[in-house]
């Protein structure tokens, strides 16, 4: 046993107490930047367990952070609370059951990854108490993770400059380090205007937003036969001008995410778009608004954290799941298709076991199978300081990101032993740097020379702020 697995009895003692707190935020009605009902509880659980509190990080009134100790390194866990919209499902069953209301679910299990977040950083600061040792531990509420990028708003307005690590995790169905691999990634809304007319009597005189936006879809599509292969575009009608067919439409706009696996040839890749819409626009005589929502980089990997990540995970072996959570999980898969798992299976390079419900080992460093990368405003902390994040299995294997299965299996039982897991997971990381000023050293090291290489350029343009939303009435 090493001195850092200690932390585990403290990540124990306040497991069911957490256990509880994710189920308290499941049932929130969040989206992106709407997380007052989540920060207040989260807000709740800080004071209740002794950390002092700053509110509105980096201006951002759902963000919050709850710091302990004194002098010392300090360690940053990062926790996220945020959900999807169309995900709302009835926990614990395995059939499609939405819940009546506003339709948002934690269709990526974000529910249990504040929630363990929060319960590693009160172990490491309840063991900071008790061992005297000299060190602070933060615990940052980000929120709007999907598709906001709000870390990498908090990031470019300095709330991690004096971080020494960062941690954080995110429910999966295999156990392992990331790789530190994904997409940068920028969401962008192209706004036309054209003439509106009558579409049958005086057709010449319109001048058809609706046409641009189609020609610019158009224009795309041809585009993607000649970008990187792991480059990856995608769009969403926002305005398509109206419902009446005899109106040639004056307003449309379409929303594009623009990916790719470096900072740089997301940026070239980006400025190729605004070309295509800007061709769009001369050939229908229309003007075009192009207008940067978010954008996150990707990530920067550590090996140093890496392999202390990985130590901790091979002494404590697997996710200790039981018959009842394996027979659920079974449940679970039937709704699936083979592919689905499958594709599981390929993502960390084992062979496909069709027999398998749940993932109970932890998958070498060294293991890697095909990648399937998306994107996280994680990879702009990266950047910032060095930081490691664990997979942890929560579900069943092959359930797809952001459904409704995972939603239902959020509140499950294998899912608090996950959660309690990835507690642990991140409580022991942070012990170990913490008591290691070598391993410290060779982190930050390691991630200056990565710098160095290429230097971090924020991707969101300074003048783009984030998208806030009102405090609900019932709030107060």
């Amino acid at each position: 046993m090493k001195n850092s697995d200690i932390i585990w009895d403290y990540v124990d003692a306040k497991g069911a107490e957490f256990s509880e707190f994710s189920d308290v935020i499941w049932d929130m009605p969040e989206i992106a930047y709407t997380e007052y009902r989540s920060v207040a509880e989260h807000k709740k659980m800080l004071e209740a367990q002794g950390f002092s509190i700053t509110e509105n990080v980096a201006d951002i009134p759902t963000a919050i952070m709850g710091e302990a100790g004194t002098e010392g390194p300090v360690i940053a866990i990062l926790g996220e609370y945020d959900a999807l919209p169309g995900l709302s499902q009835e926990a614990g069953v395995a059939e499609y059951r939405p819940i009546p209301g506003n339709g948002h679910g934690h269709g990526c299990g974000h529910n249990m990854l504040g929630s363990a977040a929060l319960l590693a950083a009160t172990a490491i600061k309840d063991w900071l108490a008790t061992s005297g040792f000299k060190g602070r531990v933060r615990y940052y509420g980000c929120p709007a993770e999907e598709g906001g990028a709000a870390k990498s708003f908090m990031a470019r307005a300095g709330a991690f400059a004096d971080v020494d690590i960062a941690i954080s995790w995110h429910p999966a169905s295999f156990t392992r380090v990331d790789e530190a691999l994904s997409l940068a990634n920028t969401r962008m809304d192209f706004a036309f205007t054209g003439r509106a007319s009558h579409a049958a009597a005086a057709p010449h005189l319109g001048r058809s937003a609706l046409d641009a936006v189609e020609l610019m879809n158009v224009g795309v599509n041809y585009l993607r036969e000649h970008v990187p292969a792991d480059s990856r575009i995608h769009y969403a009608m926002l305005d398509s001008g109206g419902i009446a067919p005899n109106v040639v439409q004056a307003k449309a706009k379409v929303r594009y995410a623009i990916r790719s696996t470096t900072l740089p040839a997301m940026f070239h890749l980006l400025e190729r778009v605004k070309k295509v819409a800007k061709g769009a626009a001369m050939m229908t005589e229309t003007e075009v608004e192009i207008t940067t929502i978010s954008a996150v980089s990707n990530l920067l990997g550590n090996g140093p954290l890496e392999q202390a990540m990985q130590g901790c995970m091979d002494r404590l072996g697997g996710v200790p799941f039981d018959e009842a959570d394996r027979a659920f999980a079974r449940e679970i898969q039937a709704t699936l298709l083979d592919q689905d798992i499958e594709n599981d299976f390929l993502r960390v390079g084992i062979e496909t076991d069709p027999a398998l419900p749940l993932h109970e080992g932890v998958i070498p460093f060294d293991q890697r199978g095909e990648p399937m990368i998306g994107s996280t405003d994680l990879g702009d902390i990266s950047w910032v300081v060095p930081t490691v994040q664990a997979r942890v299995a929560t579900h069943a294997i092959g359930t797809p990101g952001h459904s409704w299965q995972i939603t239902a299996q959020g509140k499950m039982p294998a899912a608090h032993k996950g959660m309690i897991y990835a507690a642990k997971v991140m409580a022991g990381t942070g012990v170990e740097m913490l008591l290691d000023a070598d391993q410290l050293a060779a982190a930050k090291a390691d991630h200056a020379r990565r710098l160095a290489k290429t230097p971090y350029t924020c991707p969101i343009p300074t003048e783009v702020n984030p998208p806030l939303q009102p405090r609900p009435a019932d709030l107060g």
